[in-house]
């Protein structure tokens, strides 16, 4: 995640959190085929340029497998105690759209000026230009209805949503293809995944089962974690004992 205090609904705010763009860096160079990305970074950490260079970085250090998560952040306690400005919701999705343009223009061939509400960039170069044409594949997070849906909608490949059951997910897949349907685009051509807090090894039929439901309406990835002590073994057991059944729905 793209956080610099500790998330408090799963841990303590001062417990150790690394930050997660010099941590992508060091997967980078240890895995050879891990996509790599945050889930997701806060719109207001960095200026928009930045991220955009960031992330080209990752992905040719790492042949091209660098993922861009992306939201209108949330943290009022992280802003607050490490000095970033913290606007109100509107101005974050203003600047949120802003920043989505941006990328867009930086990694294409058009290098001059963005003139924003928000961001004004006297040239938008970026060299080198990333290894996947177009740029990382870019996710928002979030399930707002009038917003957030309607910039997935307009701008990006994926999105997530939470995994607040199939009947709340239907309808708001129903949401985004209506915003598709306003700015010309096919709503298949998104990427569709969930996050869930399930622990996919406490009851592999049950998990399973509830993917099903979300597999129907079009989704094709569900993010999982744990922080369980013994993470490598956690990972092995969900590779063998979960992967195969996901990857027959």
């Amino acid at each position: 995640m793209d956080h610099w205090f500790q998330m408090e609904d799963m841990a303590p705010a001062d417990d150790p959190m690394l930050e997660g763009y010099t941590t992508l860096g060091f997967l980078a160079g240890q895995t050879e085929r891990l996509m790599l990305g945050l889930l997701v970074t806060g719109v207001t950490y960095r200026r928009p340029g930045l991220p955009a260079t960031t992330l080209v970085t990752l992905d040719v250090l790492s042949g091209g497998r660098a993922v861009l998560g992306i939201g209108a952040a949330w943290c009022g306690r992280e802003h607050a105690g490490l000095g970033v400005p913290f606007p109100p919701v509107p101005e974050r999705f203003e600047r949120l759209e802003e920043t989505l343009r941006i990328w867009r223009q930086m990694w294409s061939a058009d290098d001059g000026p963005f003139h924003g509400k928000h961001y004004e960039l006297a040239e938008t170069m970026c060299q080198p230009q990333p290894l996947q044409p177009g740029g990382p594949s870019v996710l928002i997070g979030g399930m707002g209805e009038k917003k957030t849906l309607r910039l997935v909608a307009q701008y990006v490949d994926a999105c997530n949503l939470f995994d607040a059951g199939p009947d709340v997910i239907a309808g708001k897949l129903d949401v985004l293809a209506r915003h598709c349907a306003d700015v010309g685009r096919d709503p298949s051509d998104i990427h569709r995944t969930i996050i869930t807090g399930a622990g996919p090894l406490a009851d592999v039929d049950g998990f399973v089962a509830a993917m099903s439901a979300y597999a129907k309406l079009g989704v094709s990835t569900v993010w999982v974690g744990s922080s369980q002590p013994d993470l490598p073994g956690w990972v092995a057991r969900v590779g063998e004992e979960v992967l195969p059944r996901l990857r027959e729905l």
